[in-house]
């Protein structure tokens, strides 16, 4: 196998820095840190779209499937092994008939131009986090807890998030929504409140997951009707702001604090997280301190106590700069029981992406499956949205350089495609669990197409500032442009790749 010139994203590199810098700061000043410090999915694609020119000559020569010898006979004998790959696929294809899974393409509802969580029972339990800067914890938690509601309420423990993750932050230096969705998909957690009491500067090892979460969309940037369909239907939204308030006593020219009213309309970045639970596309403009173009505001909660605001509940105008640019719903939030194993190598979850200058790429992380194990899903990042996807399983395979892997990477079988609309993390469920052998080492394999991007594969990888823990000797996982050609990239890039496997037991 060989280095197929990968190009990784560096710009995700420079958004890890920047972004937890922001964190940082935003710790320092205002007690909280903020998902909005950083969008791995906006502005690594926005920077990595602008540097493409320097790539052009390398993206074309994977394009074309280019040899580094570039020798016309070994072109023509690719070209061959191309065709016959694409047969058996296509006979594969036609045998197994894959399972179709889409998400996100559900029909329309007609949403009321008012909603409220408080008025139908799904409202979540105020936070407080007092001089820490865990905002970005208390909202994703909540927004975790609100999409149990009605149905069950839990308060899971904000000590827990921020204390046993991968990375080596303080409460004090905040943390962003990537670092939430790490900690969740790794079943690190949530653990209940009870379990770990906020705020005593101490988290206990050995605790359990209350929930296993296996999906979260990121929806897009502005997109209202999006947010408030994520708030119907699945339950809050995290989203960010920019205030110079730190805490329920705070002033602000941005806040009305008769009418408990925010709106910024500057340029800041945001610093801090809430939750949006509702809207009112009635709600006066009159009721900000700002002259604005229009009526309308979504319904927040805020995590600075129930003193702050209507009960720890305030409005934010749909004018505001920050409010619904970056957004992160849960829609996958399941029992314990759903899966007896997870295989994984990507604690840290999505720092930054990996590709070829193309919005296609394969992806595939190896495993080795213990006694009774039976395959039942595979979970990946969709780095943008409309991404398509197919899923693979590869079986038996020799060990890690071996001359026979690439082979047995490409004896693949489909289990199941289809086409994600939001960004985010899912998993996929398999049609049929498919039972492995006692210590067989297998692949699961992804073919994904995420239309608008270079660098559409998500990736775990050491920024070099010291923040994450990042251990490559966990993961074996290997990239292609094409689906022929396979390169180790713990060996040649330095990172793991975002994909997760979930057995049961027989």
């Amino acid at each position: 196998m060989r280095n197929s010139n990968t190009f990784i994203s560096y710009t995700g590199q420079k958004w890890l820095i920047l972004a937890l810098a922001g964190v940082l700061l935003a710790g320092s000043v205002s007690g909280c840190g903020s998902l909005g410090a950083g969008n791995p999915r906006q502005e690594m694609q926005q920077e990595t779209q602008e540097s493409l020119s320097g790539t052009q000559e390398n993206s074309a020569g994977h394009t074309a499937g280019r040899t580094d010898g570039g020798e016309t006979g070994k072109e023509e004998e690719r070209e061959k092994e191309t065709k016959e790959k694409d047969t058996q696929e296509k006979e594969t294809k036609d045998e197994y008939k894959p399972y179709i899974w889409n998400r996100g393409y559900g029909p329309q509802v007609k949403l009321p131009a008012a909603y409220d969580y408080r008025t139908e029972g799904r409202a979540p339990q105020i936070g407080n986090q007092g001089s820490l800067g865990t905002c970005w914890a208390f909202a994703s938690l909540t927004a975790l807890e609100s999409s149990l509601l009605p149905g069950q309420r839990m308060t899971f423990a904000v000590d827990h998030m921020s204390m046993h993750n991968n990375f080596l932050l303080s409460q004090d230096e905040g943390g962003e929504y990537t670092m939430s969705m790490a900690y969740l998909l790794a079943w690190q957690g949530p653990v209940l409140e009870s379990e770990d009491p906020y705020g005593d500067g101490y988290s206990p090892d050995g605790l359990m997951p209350r929930k296993h979460v296996q999906e979260i969309q990121v929806l897009k940037a502005k997109d209202y009707d999006a947010v408030k369909r994520a708030v119907y239907l699945e339950g809050g939204v995290q989203s960010s702001l920019y205030t110079s308030m730190r805490d329920y006593q705070s002033e602000s020219v941005y806040y009305n604090r008769e009418t408990n009213s925010y709106c910024y309309m500057g340029s800041e970045k945001p610093n801090h997280d809430s939750v949006i639970v509702g809207w009112d596309d009635n709600y006066s403009r009159e009721n900000f301190n700002m002259d604005l173009e229009g009526d309308g505001a979504f319904i927040c909660t805020n995590s600075w106590g129930e003193d702050f605001g209507d009960q720890g509940y305030f409005y934010v105008s749909y004018y505001d700069t920050n409010i619904g640019v970056h957004n992160i719903v849960y829609t996958g939030v399941e029992q314990v029981n759903n899966y007896d194993r997870i295989h994984q190598s990507d604690l840290c979850g999505w720092v930054g992406q990996i590709g070829y200058g193309q919005d296609e790429a394969w992806f595939s992380n190896a495993y080795r499956a213990g006694s009774g194990e039976m395959l039942a899903a595979a979970g990946f990042y969709a780095t943008d949205s409309d991404t398509q996807y197919e899923l693979y399983v590869a079986r038996h395979l020799p060990e890690a350089g071996d001359p026979e892997l690439e082979k047995a990477l490409n004896s693949r079988t489909l289990l199941a495609r289809g086409k994600l609309a939001n960004a985010g993390f899912y998993t996929i469920p398999l049609e049929e669990k498919i039972l492995l052998d006692d210590d067989e080492k297998f692949a699961i394999i992804v073919k994904i197409i995420t239309p608008g991007t270079v660098h559409p594969v998500a990736i775990e990888y050491d920024a070099g500032d010291g923040i994450a823990l990042v251990d490559l000797k966990d993961g074996e996982g290997y990239l292609s442009h094409d689906g022929n050609v396979w390169e180790h990239v713990e060996e040649t890039q330095g990172c793991n790749i975002c994909l997760k496997v979930y057995t049961k037991y027989k």
